[in-house]
């Protein structure tokens, strides 16, 4: 049965279009005419029977369908286009790792430890990705992926990684400039928060016993990274997990005021689909990073028969 799908060429020159909202540099873009690009997209709005483009005089602007068939087949393109080089770049063979993983960990945990996974496996790549949300595997390019919560996640088998503590950091200069003795002081600085978790400090608060504390007050940041940058640059105190915090603190940019971990009931866990890939890259990978992880918490790395098909927990 043949396809339902417009020309490639017609969706490029809408994608273009749509982009650009003109015409004239769509074709540009594309190495077209005007005419080229006008004609193609007058073959699409009749094969879809449906305006894309509102034109009034010599201006144009999406129509509503327009603007959410753009979207889908900018997202499309962008896919496909994905699939194509690495599929050339890598000539066919099985060798290449799609993960998904959480900004900060992958910048600060993730990515200082990939120098080793490369050493030992050589012929794999491994091609980082960010995301900070549950998706559904079979509507992404990923073989796996890494994220912080609970082990549940739909149609995936999920591996423990390790859990999380978060501690108050803060540049030196701002704790000599406001003294404090006591948690309940940290108050009285801006508290720095990561949107995600908006209650943490008041979590934190109650936990080192102090009960009234005004802990919601304070600037919001998407990414743990620019909380610990925040508080590098003194703009007050910032309640992060103290993996990603090591360097600074090592180096003595930022100090813990008080050393009072707040522990997670959630941990990092690295998933995939169920049932998994056959690609080697995912097993190796996969044993790679529980040892790893086991190293990190200081925990002897037990052999691992079949990582990929003998898992901590299979969630559907």
């Amino acid at each position: 049965m043949r396809r339902r799908i417009p020309s490639i060429e017609a969706l490029v020159a809408f994608e273009a279009a749509a982009r650009h909202l003109s015409f004239t540099r769509a074709a540009d873009a594309l190495s077209l005419t005007q005419s080229a690009v006008c004609k193609q997209i007058a073959s699409l709005e009749d094969y879809l029977g449906v305006p894309l483009f509102n034109r009034i005089r010599k201006r144009i602007s999406l129509t509503e369908a327009g603007s959410i068939y753009a979207k889908r087949v900018a997202e499309d393109l962008d896919r496909l286009e994905r699939h194509t080089v690495s599929l050339m770049s890598h000539r066919g063979e099985r060798n290449v790792l799609e993960l998904a993983v959480i900004p900060t960990f992958g910048s600060r945990w993730l990515i200082p430890r990939l120098a080793q996974f490369h050493a030992a496996n050589p012929g794999i790549t491994v091609n980082l990705t960010t995301r900070s949300d549950p998706f559904v595997f079979t509507e992404t390019p990923f073989d796996a992926a890494i994220h912080f919560g609970s082990s549940t996640w739909p149609g995936a088998i999920s591996h423990p990684l390790f859990g999380e503590e978060m501690v108050p950091v803060c540049s030196p200069a701002l704790l000599r400039e406001h003294p404090c003795s006591e948690p309940r002081e940290l108050a009285r600085l801006p508290l720095l928060h990561q949107v995600n978790r908006h209650a943490a400090w008041q979590r934190w608060f109650e936990a080192a016993g102090v009960k009234d504390a005004d802990a919601m007050s304070g600037p919001r940041f998407d990414l743990f990274s620019m909380l610990v940058e925040a508080a590098c640059a003194g703009l007050g105190v910032a309640l992060v997990p103290r993996f990603l915090a090591l360097s600074e603190l090592e180096s003595g940019q930022l100090i813990i005021p008080f050393d009072l971990p707040l522990r997670s009931e959630m941990a990092y866990h690295l998933v995939y689909p169920d049932p998994p890939s056959t690609n080697p890259a995912l097993r190796r990978f996969t044993d790679w990073l529980l040892a790893e992880a086991a190293a990190y918490r200081g925990a002897p790395s037990r052999p691992v028969q079949d990582s990929v098909n003998a898992p901590e927990s299979r969630l559907r």
